[in-house]
């Protein structure tokens, strides 16, 4: 019984989070709440996360977590799935593109005394940025220019160095 009630407050913070119901998913939280994100050196504590998650919820509108597992052992909660949502702001210093963004994502959470106590939290930050188009990655079809370029640089290269010191030693 006491998972079930654990699953259900996981999945509310994360609804309320998407119903852009910020009060509410604050109050999900314990005074002692601790967060560890992935990329983040430092643990956050409530107001930490708060900030954020601000950030996640000022940049992208419509956001939504779409979860395909939900594994609930003991005090923790599990959940893995997707984010997705429409960049109409400035996030990190990039202005809004209007793009539409799908993540993937993985969190745990544990629930003491009905609320979240610690939270980890993983998510596609290269696919993230890789889709706002801050990053390039270059396809399957450069894949055979990329070798070329690398191949005759290398080989240009142990070229010089064998003429060089053919060169010197004459």
């Amino acid at each position: 019984m006491l998972t079930e009630q654990n699953k259900a407050i996981a999945l509310e913070f994360y609804k309320a989070f998407d119903n852009r119901n910020i009060e509410l998913a604050s109050m999900l939280l314990s005074p002692n709440f601790v967060a560890h994100i992935a990329g983040v050196p430092q643990p956050l504590n409530a107001n930490g996360f708060k900030q954020f998650g601000m950030a996640f919820y000022l940049a992208f509108t419509n956001g939504q977590h779409i979860f395909e597992e939900i594994i609930v052992e003991g005090d923790k909660v599990v959940t893995c799935g997707t984010f997705t949502a429409t960049h109409l702001g400035d996030f990190q210093g990039v202005p809004a593109t209007g793009k539409q963004i799908k993540l993937s994502i993985m969190h745990i959470d544990r629930i003491q005394d009905g609320k979240i106590i610690e939270h980890w939290g993983q998510g596609d930050a290269l696919g993230l940025m890789q889709q706002l188009g801050i990053v390039f990655l270059p396809g399957p079809a450069l894949f055979p220019h990329i070798l070329k370029s690398f191949l005759f640089k290398l080989f240009k290269n142990a070229w010089q160095k064998d003429v060089g010191t053919t060169y010197k030693s004459r």
